[in-house]
């Protein structure tokens, strides 16, 4: 009888360490599986706020651009906010009323180069067309630039944009 109870707590031991690797392995490989998940979500997430955050960081008509261009520096990081904004008053907006400059930016393609749940870079390739009253014909130029990425309360918003 003891070689029975012996054997039945030894099943037992094995059985619950068993049970217990079990749950580790699928809770490693659910954790897993919704990390990936998250990321991938982040990937495309931060690629769509790139794409029209830039895009409506460069696109302005002389006419309008003191109220348009204000408006994309929503979606940017306090920090980047208000360099972007500074840049605006200071030099945007009195060349293009100077100049009457009509911007279109587009884009072109757009790719991540790295991502996490709330950190993303993400490289996009633009296509500028400008009009002025100098040029009324208007001028394409391409341009590539990396930009940064921080979700904040649910949102990606742009922390950089550096030309490459």
């Amino acid at each position: 009888m003891r070689f029975a109870n012996k054997r039945l707590t030894l099943l037992t031991t094995a059985a619950v360490v068993l049970f217990i690797a079990a749950v580790a392995a699928g809770s490693f490989v659910g954790y897993r599986f919704w990390n990936d998940r998250q990321a991938e979500q982040a990937r495309a997430a931060s690629v769509d706020a790139a794409r029209r955050t830039v895009a409506s960081m460069f696109t302005y008509n002389f006419k309008t651009v003191d109220t348009e261009l204000p408006k994309a520096a929503d979606n940017l990081t306090p920090s980047f906010k208000g360099d972007y904004l500074k840049l605006i008053n200071q030099a945007i907006a009195p060349g293009a009323k100077e100049k009457e400059l009509n911007v279109q930016a587009t884009v072109q393609a757009a790719g991540v180069v790295s991502a996490d749940r709330s950190h993303s870079t993400v490289l996009l390739y633009l296509n500028q067309v400008t009009t002025s009253k100098d040029s009324p014909q208007g001028t394409v130029t391409p341009s590539r630039v990396r930009v940064t990425l921080d979700k904040d309360d649910g949102h990606w918003l742009v922390g950089n944009v550096t030309p490459i």
